[in-house]
């Protein structure tokens, strides 16, 4: 059931993200290199600094595109919002259903069919079993897969793979909806379609918060935009005015 009046609310949120790797090392080097000094150590172990004391308040209507460096920011903050990070300080409450289109690929099996790896991302995103199987026929179609669906994902090709994964996360009705840009994967002539049908599945959502570098897309989906930097909010105002 979809919820009347969905919100957001971030209070004074920081989330520290743990750096497994020696502090010589090249990766942690380029990590350096996208945060700067946002690489901290605390009894020995040492994190980055990836969202810093941030207040958000969001309500029914409010599309906000994020726009920032990479390494700024964005997708942590969506996927906080989504429950996928839990914050190091601080509180995220969001009433609604939230659908995170950040990483389409999380908990897919390439040993099981399509099929079986629709009901297992279905399962993912929060759904019943009753609603999955309602949708299977609308998921089966738009992902143009035919016969396909009955084989295990490691005949697929990447482009295939990633056609299902978009049928199967868009196919239920978001409360609120976090877009990563990278959403949409596959060919030509799926891109286009998957984009239309991307434009008007966010028109439905209470919410549309997306992260992104490209400006067409913010104009495409947002009516507000918030600049990251360091981990914090910036600034908040026109999509143009930010980039």
């Amino acid at each position: 059931m979809r919820h009347p009046s969905p919100s957001i609310r971030l209070d004074k949120v920081t989330v520290d993200l743990p750096i497994y790797d020696d502090a010589r090392s090249l990766k942690t080097d380029l990590i350096r290199g996208l945060v700067g000094s946002r690489i901290s150590q605390n009894n020995g172990h040492r994190f980055i600094r990836a969202l810093d004391s941030i207040d958000l308040t969001v309500g029914q209507g409010e599309r906000i595109g994020f726009v920032g460096h990479n390494g700024a920011g964005k997708t942590t903050l969506l996927k906080t919002i989504a429950g996928i990070y839990p914050p190091t300080t601080g509180s995220v409450r969001t009433a609604g259903r939230v659908t995170a289109l950040i990483d389409v690929a999380a908990g897919i099996n390439i040993e099981a069919s399509g099929y079986e790896n629709v009901i297992i991302r279905g399962l993912y995103l929060g759904e019943e079993m009753d609603a999955i199987r309602a949708r299977m026929d609308h998921i089966i179609a738009f992902s143009e897969l035919g016969d396909y669906i009955s084989l295990p994902l490691r005949t697929y090709s990447s482009g295939m793979i990633s056609r299902l994964l978009f049928s199967v996360s868009t196919a239920f009705e978001p409360d609120i909806l976090l877009l990563d840009e990278g959403i949409i994967a596959g060919d030509p002539a799926f891109n286009e379609k998957a984009s239309h049908y991307l434009a008007d599945y966010a028109g439905r959502a209470g919410i549309v918060m997306l992260a992104s570098h490209s400006k067409e897309l913010m104009h495409m989906f947002c009516n507000k935009g918030i600049k990251l930097v360091g981990g914090r909010i910036e600034a908040v105002g026109e999509i143009e005015e930010l980039f």
